[in-house]
């Protein structure tokens, strides 16, 4: 007899989500090795920022630690994950970056962001958020985008407020970063 797997199964399918989208001002984009040196020096340039919220940011990251993340990201998609940089309508910014994580099943995707230092504040998360969330809320096999976020992470928190979702619950999840309090806020939007 066969035990049924833990992971849940992909709720997006192979083309759904494009490597380029432009919305608001913003064009989410795939990475493309052209970007590796900015990605860099953007997560180097905000580590300060992320520092408290991100689990992967403990230590700036070595060049050699970048360039392996970075053809990790390359792919498209990663693993579960899409993996967008969010750029200035020329492209010759990175304003920040983004990801659609396709590991929560039941018709959920679960999105995530962050902008780089010089652009926190000016509306950029809530636009990219926003242009996504509305992006795969077209797709008619997904029902519902999900933020996830510290309880602590206040900007977060807004972000998903002034989007409309709505917080489903709270529950304890251990703290993964300095400035977490233990406690992930699970933000919905249904179709």
């Amino acid at each position: 007899m066969e035990q049924a797997s833990s992971t849940p199964q992909p709720v997006l399918r192979t083309g759904d989500v494009p490597e380029r989208i432009t919305a608001e001002g913003l064009v989410l984009r795939s990475w493309q090795p052209r970007d590796r040196e900015a990605r860099y020096r953007t997560v180097l340039d905000s580590f300060d920022h992320l520092h408290p919220w991100m689990e992967w940011a403990g230590e700036p990251p070595t060049e050699q630690q970048h360039a392996q993340r970075f053809e990790e990201a390359l792919a498209w998609p990663s693993g579960r994950s899409y993996n967008f940089g969010i750029f200035d309508e020329g492209e010759r910014t990175i304003l920040g970056m983004a990801a659609v994580h396709d590991d929560l099943g039941d018709g959920a995707v679960e999105i995530g962001y962050w902008c780089h230092v010089d652009h926190v504040g000016r509306g950029g998360a809530t636009r990219l958020a926003g242009a996504l969330t509305r992006f795969l809320l077209g797709l008619d096999h997904l029902a519902r985008v999900e933020i996830h976020c510290d309880e602590a992470n206040v900007r977060s928190a807004a972000v998903a407020r002034r989007l409309g979702y709505r917080l489903e619950r709270v529950e304890e999840d251990g703290i993964q970063a300095p400035a977490e309090s233990g406690r992930g806020m699970i933000w919905v939007k249904e179709r």
